[in-house]
């Protein structure tokens, strides 16, 4: 039998028909993914060489290191005033007698001897000790972030159940009864009002108070009340 020797170049075209899908003619694996595919080309894995038809695995990747902790956020700031102040005891204190009494911390003791109307409302006039002078404050409601002259009379007299709806400085003059009550007495004109009860008085200015801060706060009684209207609650 006589075996024909076909050129080298017949030998190499053979081959390339006949390497089924898969294989790459030179007895490596191809691997085909979607990333691999240009223009019906094979291409060798990326992570992978072929050599000899063994697929040589590439070395592991290297771990990175641990990530740094940044530190504890610090702690936010304190908010400052939304409303007056819950109704606790410190702010329901009372003092014997008749007449009310400023404490060191600003606040006032109702006299015990005093109607319990009294009493509350002074005790809601507490609430709004530290609050900051808010022009109109206390006038679309009674809880406010701040207090005018009228809103902050509206609201102690509103504490004592004797007040349904916040009134402004002119509207306190045609309010209760007029003149001065035995309890309570609202002084009013067209610009201010404050409010004078048990002996103390609540007001927005500084009035007669010397180093006083504005914003409601208990002062002492004026010593004159002219230019303004008195009024006050029927019983009181």
């Amino acid at each position: 039998m006589r075996i024909r020797h076909l050129p080298p170049i017949a030998v190499v075209a053979a081959l390339a028909v006949w390497a089924p899908a898969g294989f790459a003619a030179d007895g490596g694996t191809a691997y085909q993914t979607p990333h691999e595919l240009d223009g019906g080309a094979l291409f060798p894995h990326p992570s992978a060489v072929a050599t000899g038809g063994t697929t040589v695995p590439t070395g592991p990747t290297a771990a990175t290191g641990p990530t740094t902790a940044t530190g504890p956020s610090g702690p936010a700031g304190p908010s400052g005033p939304t409303g007056p102040a819950p109704l606790t005891a410190a702010l329901m204190q009372t003092v014997p007698g008749t007449t009310a009494e400023i404490l060191p911390d600003g606040y006032a003791a109702a006299p015990a001897a005093a109607p319990p109307a009294v009493q509350q409302a002074i005790w809601a006039g507490n609430q709004l000790i530290g609050l900051p002078y808010l022009y109109g404050g206390g006038h679309a409601s009674f809880i406010a972030a701040g207090y005018d002259c009228s809103g902050a009379v509206s609201y102690a007299l509103h504490g004592g159940d004797l007040l349904s709806t916040t009134l402004d400085s002119t509207a306190f003059e045609t309010w209760g009864l007029a003149g001065a009550g035995s309890w309570i007495t609202v002084y009013t004109n067209p610009s201010h009002a404050f409010l004078e009860i048990a002996g103390i008085r609540l007001d927005t200015s500084t009035a007669g108070d010397p180093g006083g801060l504005s914003g409601p706060r208990w002062r002492p009684l004026l010593s004159s009340t002219a230019g303004f209207v008195a009024t006050h609650p029927a019983g009181y």
